[in-house]
């Protein structure tokens, strides 16, 4: 294995006993000579793997804590933004193998493929070492995020919700308004509109993305209003 890879296991706090398992974690499908080589496969195990033992890590951590609350910590800890900040902890996206037009675009410095690259290394772990190593790795790089938050984070949907909930209002509507860039990493445009409250706009790298930052806009205009 190349050095630049031992420095990767030494990050990841692991050693693996097949390197075929981390170099495919690595290679994204831009890449892949066959799409079944690429990291897809592994970043769709990666992804069941995290939720578990998250939801494992949660309710040891929170005892006292009900479904909900947990819910909300398990929300922001799963999101693409705590996954691409352990890419960051780690130095993985000069690991990732990508296509010349992927490295090009800017895919190294991509939330999501970072996030995606770090499900996929998650599963390499798995399959090579089992549930004990996997758990290892999770807790040794979600541990401090998990303690930041001393009460369980909302997202800004769930936010914007109950604060229209609390001033009788209606539910928060979300409209796509558009869509630009290419279909491998397309860029979302969505409004949402609070009767009473007025409307914004946001955009993201998924509809999801695109409404969490449309519902932080209008909530930054309320707290400005009030």
């Amino acid at each position: 294995m190349s050095a630049n890879l031992d420095t990767l296991q030494a990050a990841i706090g692991y050693t693996f006993n097949d390197s075929s398992l981390l170099k495919q974690a690595l290679t994204h499908s831009s890449a892949a000579s066959k799409r079944l080589k690429s990291n897809e496969r592994m970043e769709f195990l990666g992804d069941r793997v995290l939720g578990l033992l998250l939801a494992e890590m949660l309710l040891e951590a929170y005892q006292d804590e009900d479904e909900g609350g947990i819910g909300y910590r398990f929300t922001a800890l799963a999101q693409r933004d705590a996954l691409a900040r352990v890419a960051g902890d780690i130095g993985l996206a000069d690991q990732l193998t990508l296509s010349t037009g992927e490295h090009m675009m800017g895919g190294r410095e991509n939330p999501g493929v970072l996030a995606d690259g770090v499900e996929a290394v998650l599963a390499a772990i798995y399959i090579d070492g089992g549930l004990d190593a996997a758990r290892a790795f999770v807790h040794t790089h979600w541990t401090t995020m998990m303690r930041e938050d001393k009460r369980p984070p909302k997202d800004p949907k769930t936010t914007l919700q109950e604060w229209a909930q609390g001033r009788g209002l209606g539910l928060p509507n979300y409209t796509v308004t558009g869509q630009s860039g290419p279909d491998h990493q397309p860029i979302f445009n969505v409004s949402v509109e609070l009767t009473g409250a007025g409307k914004e706009v946001g955009e993201g790298q998924s509809k999801r993305a695109a409404e969490q930052a449309a519902a932080v806009a209008l909530l930054q205009k309320l707290e400005q209003n009030t």
